[in-house]
């Protein structure tokens, strides 16, 4: 393996590390679980579910329309 497909390895870990930091944020409101009420952690529930189906059926469309 030389560095190029190492540092590219590297940055696609990182990349999707923060892209599901973010959708994980970005479902709570940026609350800390412990800070909510129960509806808002529900709540925060279904969207983090919502989000995640999303993400799936998502790679599903790109890896169907690869030639």
């Amino acid at each position: 393996m030389n560095v190029e497909q190492l540092i590219r390895m590297l940055t696609r870990i990182a990349t999707r590390r923060g892209v599901s930091k973010g959708m994980d944020m970005l479902s709570s409101g940026g609350k800390d679980p412990s800070d909510m009420t129960p509806e808002e952690r529900a709540q925060a529930k279904v969207t983090k579910e919502a989000i995640r189906n999303g993400q799936r059926g998502m790679r599903q469309v790109r890896r169907f329309t690869k030639f």
